[in-house]
């Protein structure tokens, strides 16, 4: 699923010429953006902690025993 976000502010000149732009593609849906509010995350610096929980992990593991056993090779 594609959505494609109109901005409230241009929801009127805008929402009904791409719902009419994307009728033919159904993995498009088009919606305007209902936020409220100010962004959260603007003026902030995250904290260590915060940081801390972004890191991206190294989550494969070895998995002993995956290989059948071949024996030692004649000598």
């Amino acid at each position: 699923m594609i959505y494609c976000v109109i901005p409230r502010e241009l929801a009127d000149e805008l929402y009904d010429k791409m719902v009419e732009y994307y009728s033919d593609n159904p993995n498009v849906t088009v919606i305007v953006d209902r936020r409220e509010g100010s962004d959260r995350r603007s003026g902030q610096t995250p904290t260590a902690e915060i940081k801390e929980q972004r890191l991206t992990r190294e989550r494969r593991r070895a998995h002993p025993g995956r290989f059948p056993d071949t024996g030692a090779p004649p000598e």
